[in-house]
């Protein structure tokens, strides 16, 4: 996917009032503007999927979800997937699969990616293609560490699918295969993006406020 395929979200221009969407009453408050309203966000997954699901053939896809952010991600673009046509104009089979993926110790770096699929689930991988569903990519060092690793277990192909892409200078300039939006560099949250494991329920992906910041640190 060309960088010229995703919406390039630009805070001056998407930048929309907490009063003209709906939003929980306990983050009004918490959230300073609303970045990427729920009803464009849909939209554009599914346009992700049709894209996605295009450039497959007939052979079975192993759909897998990297957790937990990008649960929401994964189980609407799989609904929408599911609906879409292959190269051949067929529904694409698939199978859905799901990792956690640990490059942290505390708020250190660990140098390497802890894996929660056995070595066993992983071996299973080979010569079959992945689809990789991430929320973010945000420096991009873990996804890079992660596709690093599962060289090693013969995949036939590995593609990965990420809503947001953070323009960040501390970017390690990894770039996802399919990415729905690129966002500034602000502390996003919202449909599942979190802050300390809050704000997962609120629909929309926001700013998250200096008192929300606050409210919810550890």
């Amino acid at each position: 996917m060309e960088p010229s395929q995703w919406i390039d979200v630009v805070e001056d221009k998407f930048k929309y009032s907490l009063r003209h969407f709906v939003i929980p009453t306990h983050y009004k408050d918490d959230v300073e503007s609303i970045l990427i309203p729920h009803g464009l966000i849909m939209d554009r997954i599914a346009k992700l999927a049709q894209i996605i699901t295009s450039e497959y053939d007939n052979e079975r896809v192993v759909v897998c979800c990297v957790l937990k952010g990008g649960h929401q991600f994964f189980s609407d673009l799989v609904h929408y997937m599911k609906k879409a046509l292959n190269r051949q104009g067929k529904t694409l089979p698939m199978t859905l699969e799901f990792i956690r993926v640990k490059s942290y110790e505390n708020d250190k770096s660990s140098g390497s990616v802890h894996i929660s699929m056995s070595e066993k689930e992983l071996r299973e991988l080979e010569g079959k293609n992945l689809l990789l569903v991430e929320d973010i990519i945000d420096t991009g060092n873990t996804m890079k560490k992660l596709l690093e690793r599962l060289q090693q277990y013969n995949i036939k192909n590995v593609k990965v699918a990420s809503l947001l892409l953070k323009k960040t200078p501390l970017s390690c300039g990894y770039v996802p295969d399919y990415v729905g939006f690129a966002v500034p560099d602000l502390f996003v949250v919202g449909y599942c993006l979190d802050y300390n494991d809050i704000f997962r329920d609120l629909d929309h992906i926001c700013a998250i406020s200096e008192t929300g910041k606050s409210k919810y640190a550890i």
